[in-house]
């Protein structure tokens, strides 16, 4: 079984876990304050709500059903599609998407290789 290791998100009052391979989830941090830092240069009027990573964990055990367990894969991929629908004029988005969109392909690699295993 892969090491996986935990993203604990935060927005307002909303809690996110986001399970990413151990390996790739200090991208999804960095990734992310990059992302927060770049959010304040954007112009556009439908300028996405971005959760802050507040925490990482290898271990992670919900008590309850008010939370899920998010797919890294599938956060990234939200995250794209959240980007590519940002309308800006002032600002190129094409670095962020890039940085996005790499992360999204290393991830989707991961998967496939694992699948195979």
């Amino acid at each position: 079984m892969p090491s996986m290791r935990y993203a604990i998100l935060k927005l307002h009052d909303q809690l996110q876990f986001v399970e990413m391979p151990s390996s790739y989830t200090y991208q999804l941090t960095a990734l992310n304050r990059r992302l927060h830092k770049e959010l304040e240069k954007l112009t556009a009027a439908n300028i996405p709500q971005l959760p802050h990573v507040i925490a990482e964990c290898n271990d992670l055990e919900l008590v309850g059903t008010e939370f899920v367990v998010i797919n890294g894969l599938d956060y990234i991929n939200l995250l794209e599609k959240t980007f590519v629908a940002v309308r800006e004029d002032a600002y190129p988005l094409i670095s962020l998407l890039t940085e996005i969109r790499a992360l999204q392909a290393q991830l989707e690699q991961w998967y496939e290789e694992e699948l195979e295993a």
